[in-house]
């Protein structure tokens, strides 16, 4: 069976020196889809990085609303494939096509790549800042080199290296992109590469603006994260390789983004749990097995006060958990490494509540799973207690009292994000002060009374947080423009004459919307 080509400097064209070659797996019934997509080596690479390197430079002729339009009319192009997309993608992950692709992840899709276009065209987003009497100015512009994007297998729609949010991101601020699929959804990836590359010719941007690559070695992707050419790379995926690319990128001083591991604590208060124990049971066991848990804002811990309350709640949760069927994972090696993580809480103290087991089915699937952990072992192990379980399972750590429920707080890792509930009255705004001074720094986005799942594509959208759920808490990958300034510099320009300026930075404001800080206030206005 032929191999398909990759899309390197404007066409589609076989890889050169393959190492190997893969096929995508269905999650449902363990068969291999028939295409197979190549390993490329490192000549592969260099030859999209030494194209890139030439659509940085016709970049720079290009104005901000031909950017824009290549991003409205991609999206459009995206929604003419609507139904080869949707059926490609469960395929290739077993999700379902219609409720999950077509009604949520594909509108997610084109939307946020509808408002990078927005930011792309009404600039904003590039913060312009004039100092008159000083005659400095400064703006933030393109990096000078590809963004490389390497997608995740949860979400081969709204994150994908092709189409999601990175990307959208990085083409708006100006930067061409290196795709690096996953190998988990190549089939839906190379659809969106072909919309792409249809759109750039229409477009008449650089074809070079847009490649795809399927696979690579790991040392080849150091050797690509670090190498001079390129300008920044996003990584969404496990923390052991988010790590070993992080390491790779900056030991050669270049920008790296990653989003890797995660828990995002849930924290019940008693009386909210007296008040609507079985609601949030409810709400907790649908979070839980959405998607089969493969979601990085899953909620893998939930603290809990110690008292029969808590003992009611966590029976009515395992039985909402046993009787929810259990979906496939994604991957062989989402399975592995589920099953892999259980055996490790077990290790140190966990009990398993519901759950726990492989099961015996064609599919890669894992029985929904609760375990539980006393506060003080907790405390005694949080490091190994912490392991990440991708997948439909959550560990509860019952607190002896509310002091160790602060305590326990104060040993988390970084999160993308923290929950609490609380009684709606008030009665618990004490406890509530305390907890949330303690969780507000190990989280970047904090929630009241609602589980974490779902990431609205909004601008105040924080989907980020400190290390290991990312490697930066001063950024985001979702919500634009905020998750654009990743991909750029800050270029200052000190007494340059003003014809030689860039329009954002000249008197007239270019667009007549942007706005600009000028002598320290914000304005549309002209100097």
């Amino acid at each position: 069976m032929p191999i398909q080509p990759v899309l390197i400097n404007g066409s589609w064209r076989d890889s050169k020196s393959p190492i190997g070659n893969f096929q995508s797996i269905n999650p449902e019934t363990g068969i291999a889809q028939g295409k197979r997509y190549p390993i490329s080596s490192f000549a592969d690479i260099e030859l999209a990085l030494a194209a890139s390197h030439w659509a940085v430079k016709e970049l720079e002729s290009i104005s901000p609303e031909n950017i824009a339009k290549f991003l409205e009319l991609y999206a459009s192009n995206i929604e003419d494939r609507a139904g080869i997309l949707s059926q490609t993608a469960a395929i290739e992950t077993a999700l379902p096509e219609k409720s999950r692709f077509r009604d949520i992840e594909l509108p997610r899709t084109t939307g946020q790549l509808r408002q990078a276009a927005r930011a792309a065209k009404e600039r904003s987003w590039c913060r312009a800042t004039i100092d008159t009497k000083a005659n400095i100015r400064s703006k933030f512009s393109p990096l000078g080199g590809p963004v490389v994007i390497f997608g995740p297998n949860n979400f081969p729609f709204a994150f994908n290296s092709i189409s999601g949010g990175d990307f959208a991101a990085a083409i708006a601020s100006g930067n061409p992109v290196i795709a690096k699929a996953n190998p988990g959804h190549p089939g839906t990836t190379r659809i969106f590469a072909e919309a792409a590359l249809k759109t750039l010719k229409k477009c008449g941007l650089p074809q070079t603006m847009v490649q795809l690559i399927y696979h690579l070695q790991p040392e080849d992707g150091f050797r690509l994260v670090s190498h001079p050419l390129t300008g920044a790379t996003a990584f969404t995926g496990s923390r052991k390789s988010g790590v070993a690319l992080k390491h790779a990128a900056e030991s050669a001083g270049k920008l790296i983004y990653i989003e890797m591991s995660g828990l995002n604590p849930v924290f019940i208060f008693p009386q909210a749990l007296k008040e609507r124990g079985k609601e949030i049971a409810e709400e907790l066991g649908q979070s839980c097995t959405l998607g089969a848990g493969q979601f990085c804002t899953n909620p893998g811990l939930v603290v809990l006060l110690k008292n029969q309350d808590t003992e009611n709640f966590i029976k009515i949760l395992a039985e909402k958990l046993r009787s929810t069927p259990a979906g496939p994972l994604l991957s062989r090696q989402v399975l592995e490494s589920l099953v892999a993580a259980v055996t490790s809480l077990k290790k140190f103290g966990a009990e398993i509540v519901s759950g726990g087991k492989e099961l015996d089915t064609n599919a890669f699937s894992f029985a929904n799973t609760l375990l539980r952990v006393t506060g003080d072992n907790f405390l005694k192990k949080s490091k190994k207690l912490q392991t990440e379980t991708f997948g439909p399972s959550s560990l509860i750590v019952v607190a002896e009292n509310i002091k160790q429920m602060i305590t326990i707080a104060a040993h988390l890792e970084g999160n993308l994000t923290g929950s609490i509930y609380s009684h709606t009255a008030k009665k618990e705004e004490s406890l509530y002060t305390d907890i949330e001074a303690v969780l507000r720094t190990k989280v970047g986005r904090l929630i009241n009374d609602k589980m974490p799942t779902g990431v609205a594509v909004s601008p105040a959208m924080s989907h980020g947080g400190p290390f290991p759920a990312t490697g930066h808490p001063g950024f985001t990958s979702v919500g634009i423009p905020a998750a654009m300034l990743r991909f750029s510099a800050l270029h200052c320009y000190d007494n340059v004459r003003k014809y030689r300026l860039p329009a954002e930075l000249k008197d007239k404001n270019p667009t007549g919307k942007m706005w600009r800080l000028i002598d320290g206030t914000w304005t549309q206005k002209d100097i």
